[in-house]
């Protein structure tokens, strides 16, 4: 999908010039920084390319075994003077999951003022292994995806025809955009599967005639500037058409692998091989940075005020002799009262019209209505600080879930989220009252340890979020069963979830209900367990009570280990019963990345029959890893039940690949602790045959 464009054409004298950003070891900056950009491709092609016989008669890429699919030939063209973008594609299917990609689904953006975007032209053919082409006849058919304001997202969608293991097919069409706005290309050149050949052209605008482009702030883009991850060896060619002042852009690329995909990886779409291309009126980044953020930061001043309706409101919320914590904590809890529609709904023009509501300018209309989105609720919990007294701020960044600030990426488009800054005594403090549920001077782990642009008293400045500690998100998982004579299981299972993982389970209830929430956590925790065993959640606490653990209390019934002879088996850790080993592979090139530091604390009591009793237990380990992971496990036993107690705590979130070895072999460790049982037994436990574990 690509972002409409928001500049448009000027008469008046220009000049050109490159600004290529780098970005071939973008990896090590991955940790601190990356860019988003919503895209789409379009394309056309000449002619259809005839099939070789090497092509129509192969069944695998030995480069991707396995792989359901391979791009033969892909080729994107972008013509700014003719405002279209084209795309040709040639796609060889090698196995039954692979026919999917005979379902073609072209995104594009459709703004409400009118069309920036539209498809047309679509062609395309089924080839077969014996050579038999089918053309497609048929009529593409438009849907909606997602509306949000302003924007429609909108898809043509087509199926190829007789589509077979070892066909080929082929397809083209053309994007058009409103001849009065430009907008550049953006080259996504690594995707889901191995890519022989790649071909993208792109013909930009004329910069050095009578033609200024003019931007959404009214000033003149006068250079063109790319931000680029290429495989070594390859680059973008820039040449001028003999005789003219024009200049195009070309890269060829071949034997692309596909996007690493593996568990716990850094928002690894960032990074992919792509080529971003903008137009600009800035040289360095330092000085966009420096001039598009004053503007943001003067507009958000705008919005945020306080007005006269935020002011009293304050008042009326804060006493005088209160101290700014104490401020802060009452207007933190205001907002969070307040409707946030990135969790609901947006409400329609019509509606607000209905309810006597105007188009909202400023944080006094927020307040007003009771209701805002995610960005709003942040900017007027600033407002509501300000009119309190306070020195207060908003900060924008890039939503961590996703992917992560690139600096040297000269687009606003990467900033996600409006989170917000409050100076107390001398020290900012960081808020994000745009999540819901998020607690008091906490911020989501979306939003920690990422960065962007700030407002500061001269304007706005670079900053970044701190992170939280571990013992911020915390879960704790207690069983409590009784073993019976007949080997039944019954009793009670309580988690407690703390920071992020009770901000998890709330917007889930926000965006489902009670009924759903419960439905989702007997699930998670029925995953946990060893078949056999039955949950019924008895009620969850504290759903809305963002400054208080969220508890569920789940009664269990059922059957739990296994019987060997005189001797039952029960795992000792029920919680990591059915846990698979984290990192399989031997080897890594991309960081291990999980998304926040957490701790999780299990607590398993048995009780059993007067006829069992304890032969062996797990062992205690207590271990670490370079002061990063701890982990310690611990068992005890009495004459009627057995104890195992277990905590494990990541202290960090991101391992470069020359840990990995240490870092897997640390893992297969404690895996393997996890997995040990107690071991019960009929036969009376004599002096040499003691309880193992202490």
């Amino acid at each position: 999908m690509r972002r409409p464009a928001t500049g448009r054409l000027a008469a008046a004298k220009g000049t050109i010039a490159n600004m290529n950003i780098s970005g071939r070891c973008l990896f090590r900056l991955a940790l601190l920084s990356a860019f988003t950009v919503l895209s789409a491709v379009s394309a056309r092609a000449d002619q259809w390319t005839p099939p070789t016989p090497e092509e129509l008669s192969m069944t695998s890429q030995p480069e991707a075994p396995g792989a359901p699919a391979v791009y033969l030939f892909r080729e994107e063209t972008t013509d700014d003077k003719m405002h279209m973008f084209s795309i040709y594609t040639r796609l060889k299917v090698l196995t039954e999951r692979g026919k999917e990609f005979s379902n073609v689904e072209l995104s594009f953006a459709r703004s409400t003022e009118g069309n920036r975007f539209s498809i047309d032209d679509i062609q395309g053919r089924t080839i077969h292994p014996d050579g038999t082409i089918i053309p497609f006849t048929g009529k593409p058919y438009e849907k909606l995806i997602e509306k949000t304001q302003g924007v429609k997202i909108m898809a043509k969608v087509f199926t190829l025809p007789d589509v077979t293991v070892g066909s080929i097919i082929e397809y083209r069409y053309k994007m058009h955009y409103d001849d009065g706005y430009y907008t550049s290309p953006q080259w996504y050149i690594q995707s889901d599967l191995w890519t022989r050949k790649a071909h993208y052209l792109w013909r930009p605008i004329d910069l050095s005639g009578n033609i200024t482009l003019i931007n959404a702030r009214g000033g003149s883009d006068t250079m063109i500037a790319w931000a680029s991850i290429l495989p070594t060896g390859t680059e973008v060619k820039r040449t001028n058409v003999p005789g003219t002042n024009q200049s195009i852009m070309d890269l060829n690329v071949h034997d692309v692998p596909p996007a690493p995909e593996e568990d716990f990886m850094p928002p690894i779409h960032s990074f992919t091989y792509r080529v971003l291309f903008y137009y600009t009126g800035y040289r360095t980044s330092d000085e966009f940075w420096k001039n598009e953020g004053k503007f943001w930061a003067k507009n958000q001043d705008k919005f945020i005020g306080p007005g006269p309706a935020v002011t009293a409101a304050v008042k009326d919320l804060v006493a005088s002799s209160d101290t700014p914590d104490q401020k802060l904590h009452k207007l933190y809890a205001a907002v969070m009262k307040l409707e946030n529609t990135h969790y609901t709904r947006q409400h329609s023009t019509e509606e607000e019209r209905a309810q006597g509501f105007k188009e909202v300018h400023n944080t006094d209309d927020i307040w007003t209505r009771k209701r805002g989105s995610d960005d709003q609720l942040a900017a007027l919990f600033v407002a509501m600080a300000r009119a309190a007294g306070l020195k207060a701020y908003t900060g924008i960044v890039t939503n961590r879930d996703r992917n992560l600030f690139l600096k040297n990426y000269l687009t606003m488009s990467q900033l996600d989220d409006v989170i917000a800054v409050v100076n107390v005594n001398g020290k900012d403090q960081f808020f994000d009252p745009g999540t819901r549920f998020c607690p008091y001077a906490h911020l989501a782990w979306k939003h920690t340890f990422a960065q962007g642009i700030r407002q500061t008293d001269s304007g706005s400045d670079y900053f970044g979020t701190p992170g939280e500690t571990y013992s911020f998100s915390r879960t704790q998982r207690v069983a409590n069963l009784t073993l019976s004579q007949q080997g039944e299981i019954t009793g009670t299972i309580t988690v407690t979830y703390m920071g992020d993982p009770a901000i998890r389970w709330r917007l889930r209830y926000l965006e489902g209900d009670s009924a759903s929430v419960e439905r989702e956590i007997r699930t998670s925790i029925e995953q946990l367990l060893p078949g056999g065993v039955e949950l019924k959640v008895r009620s969850i606490e504290k759903l809305e009570d963002y400054e208080q653990p969220l508890v569920a209390n789940i009664e269990v019934k059922g059957t739990l280990g296994s019987s060997t002879g005189k001797r039952v088996l029960i795992p000792g850790d029920i919680f990591e019963a059915n846990a698979k080993p984290s990192f399989s592979q031997q080897k890594r090139d991309i960081p291990v990345y999980s998304q926040y530091p957490h701790v999780t604390q299990d607590a398993v009591r048995i009780h059993f029959p007067q006829n069992l009793s304890v032969e062996s237990l797990p062992v205690s380990d207590k271990t670490a890893f370079e002061k990063a992971i701890a982990y310690n496990l611990s068992s005890e036993s009495a004459a009627d039940n057995f104890t195992v107690r277990r905590t494990y705590v990541l202290g960090e979130i991101i391992f470069l690949p020359p840990q990995y070895a240490n870092l897997r072999t640390f893992y297969t460790k404690i895996e393997t602790k996890d997995q040990e049982s107690v071991v019960l037994t009929t036969a009376p436990v004599t002096a040499s045959a003691k309880p193992t574990g202490n």
